[in-house]
């Protein structure tokens, strides 16, 4: 079976599964309207098409053939790159996945996901085998012979094992210089990363990188994807998750280390982009399910 005869959408796995598998045929011009991040190691890999992805604190464009490896809890999102229709696949492995490996296993296909630059370029040879090991996974999911799930699993580890390989071979992509603007960007990003228990203002950032507040604001949308105020709140709301999950403290001191000076903002910005309440969330372990950031991503209006 080819990747044409595959049907435009294919979804397989639930929430909670060590292993995710989506793929989405789409034509047209499409951006994600979620914010985005999760607890799972993300690995996407551009059939067709160009995308352009910002990760972290940085935007990278994506071309077809290219290897994506996103890091578990790291905040992306995915936008339209002027170029129409584009084909995608995305494996979303569980911190669990890994969890049963030995440990020499283990670090050797977690290393592209933690090193470097999240972009990988296969060769052609690697490019044609991790193509046929996906569209064999899709074809797969999508007859569903018996023992299906089964070389589902075992096509993806080797997957893995092919993109680790790869990545020890030539390393991640180097990219062209970023443009001023886009270095700004960067740099305003990774201040709101460092500080974001402190007072951030467009008006106290602006003077800091020398740009004026509406063209910090206009370009802030523009390379992240992010409005300046979201992308505060999202990275407010991600240090609250991990104190959450990870300490005793009260949910008044987790509000405030997180950066909020008013705790029915925090409230309602915590349940607003994680599904739940804090406190739900503490009791639930720190997991989210059908959570803003897992529930699949809508065409931009």
């Amino acid at each position: 079976m080819t990747l044409r005869h595959i049907p435009d959408t294919l979804h397989y796995g639930a929430p909670k599964d060590p292993l995710r598998t989506e793929f989405d045929r789409r034509s047209g011009h499409f951006s994600m309207a979620e914010n985005h991040y999760h607890r799972d190691y993300e690995l996407y890999y551009l059939f067709s098409g160009e995308r352009r992805y910002f990760i972290k604190d940085s935007v990278y464009r994506v071309q077809a053939g290219d290897l994506v490896l996103i890091d578990s809890n790291e905040l992306h999102k995915s936008g339209d790159s002027g170029v129409p229709d584009h084909e995608r696949i995305v494996l979303y492995f569980s911190p669990e996945y890994f969890a049963e490996l030995p440990s020499e296993e283990r670090d050797l296909l977690l290393a592209p996901f933690t090193q470097g630059s999240p972009l990988i370029r296969p060769n052609l040879q690697e490019r044609l085998r991790a193509e046929e090991l996906l569209t064999s996974l899709l074809a797969e999911l999508h007859e569903r012979p018996p023992g299906y799930r089964l070389r589902m699993r075992h096509m993806a580890g080797e997957l893995l094992l092919l993109t680790a390989r790869c990545f020890l071979r030539r390393g991640p992509v180097s990219l062209p210089e970023p443009t001023p603007v886009q270095r700004k960007v960067s740099d305003a990003v990774r201040y709101i990363n460092a500080h974001y228990a402190e007072p951030l203002e467009l008006d106290e950032l602006s003077k800091r990188f020398y740009i004026s507040r509406s063209h910090l604001s206009r370009t802030f949308k523009d390379v992240t994807g992010f409005g300046f105020a979201e992308y505060v709140n999202i990275t407010r709301v991600r240090e609250a998750q991990r104190l959450l999950r990870e300490t005793d403290l009260s949910v008044t001191s987790v509000s405030e280390l997180a950066g909020f000076d008013n705790f029915s903002h925090f409230g309602k910005m915590f349940k607003r982009l994680s599904g739940m309440s804090p406190r739900t969330y503490r009791k639930l372990g720190g997991t989210l399910s059908e959570s803003a950031f897992d529930r699949p991503a809508a065409p931009s209006e």
